[in-house]
Order: C-alpha cells, then structure tokens, then sequence
C-alpha cells in the first residue's frame, strides 16, 4: 500500500483534512500533521514547555516523512510557511518524491524541489498506483 505525508499551513488545517479524507476512501495510508489550535491553555505554558511541544511535533513530522513513500504539500495560494520550508528540506535530505498543489509564487528555488503540481486527491492516487 503506498503512503503520503501531507505538509502545510495550519491556516488550510479544514482542507489539508478534508483532501486527507479523500485519499483515505481510495486505500491510501495518508500521515497528517498534528495541527495544535493553541488556544487558551497554550498562553498559560511555560516558553521551556512551548519549546519542548514544538521539539516532539517537529521530529513527529518528521518520522511520519521517513516512513511515506511521497510527500504532499498542500499551499493553497503558493503560500508556504517556515516550517512546511523545513519538512520540504527534510524530505529531500530523505530521497522523497515531493509533489504540491501550487506553485510557489514567492520562491522560486522551492519550485525546483517539487515533482509535480497535484490539484485533486484522485490525481495524486493514480501518482500513487
């Protein structure tokens, strides 16, 4: 069974999910961010805590990138943020295909790095297959 990795901004958190879904209807093993909301308790932590949550979800992300066949950034808009930036430069250093829904309209040196440009989760199936 192939796999996926789907990176991107928690600001497409409700479509990053939706477009996960779909994939899973269609038997694909889909790893998804963990896309933390904050909110009010978050204010209350401690910095040294903050930086402690934000250490496991980086290396989570980056264990769900090393075990998927390919990776899948969903950038809406081209928008790419700092740590979509990150896990891009990670699944490279790991050898994996990287596909996006976009081009990048900042950054024209992520642009090289993806595959393919991928506007629906059936087309990323048959990528997939």
């Amino acid at each position: 069974m192939k796999s996926v990795v789907i990176c991107g901004s928690r600001r497409f958190k409700d479509e990053m999910r939706e477009f996960a879904r779909k994939l899973k209807e269609k038997g694909i093993v889909v790893y998804e961010p963990y896309l933390h909301s904050g909110g009010e308790e978050w204010k209350t932590l401690s910095e040294a805590y903050k930086r402690f949550v934000f250490l496991g979800l980086t290396h989570d992300h980056f264990y769900k990138i090393k075990k998927a066949d390919i990776v899948f950034v969903y950038n809406k808009g081209g928008y790419i943020g700092n740590s979509t930036t990150l896990e891009m430069g990670y699944s490279v250093a790991c050898g994996k295909p990287i596909y996006a829904l976009e081009e990048d309209k900042e950054e024209g040196c992520r642009n090289v790095l993806f595959t393919d440009y991928i506007k629906t989760p059936a087309q990323l199936v048959k990528r997939l297959k």
